[in-house]
């Protein structure tokens, strides 16, 4: 794998390539490395389709599992990006009380959690919807708002707050 194919160009935004030829695989670790960057600390949530892309970006290519969550300030600034579980082709296991543990190690006032689905369909399960309940009760008893349950798929993402299910 090579290292330092981008430098950053003179307008913002922009990069010059320093290799001539890029590989598809090149193409998407610097997607994921500009997703990272854009979900890293004290960046402003652009939009929620922005927030979206970026983590479908992530996690949409993870033969498992994987719970995360995007935790914020008082303001809605990213504080941190936290791969919290790992599961199995369909299914993991989310503890509430690290969920908590995780938000009070950071000062998180608010997240976004969010989970992949390998099949590819980012329609939540009734599992799903329980656990964002779930986590949502167990965050509030220490000030903590869920804002949004991201489900990732290939295709896509799917909110359940944009889809009324929170």
């Amino acid at each position: 794998m090579r290292y330092h194919m981008l430098k950053a160009g003179t307008e913002p935004g922009t990069y010059v390539m320093e290799s001539p030829i890029v590989t598809e695989h090149d193409i998407l670790t610097m997607a994921k490395q500009l997703s990272q960057k854009r979900l890293s600390k004290g960046r402003a949530l652009e939009s929620p389709q922005a927030v979206k892309e970026h983590l479908r970006t992530l996690l949409h290519d993870y033969e498992h599992e994987v719970f995360a969550v995007l935790l914020l300030d008082t303001k809605h600034k990213i504080i941190g990006f936290h791969e919290l579980f790992r599961g199995t082709i369909d299914s993991a296991s989310v503890y509430p009380r690290e969920v908590v543990k995780t938000a009070l190690e950071h000062n998180a006032a608010a997240m976004i959690i969010t989970h992949n689905h390998p099949s590819g369909n980012p329609e939540p399960s009734q599992a799903d919807i329980h656990l964002t309940t779930r986590l949502k009760e167990a965050l509030a008893l220490v000030d903590v708002r869920v804002l949004d349950h991201i489900i990732v798929g290939t295709d896509g993402c799917y909110s359940l707050v944009e889809n009324g299910n929170m």
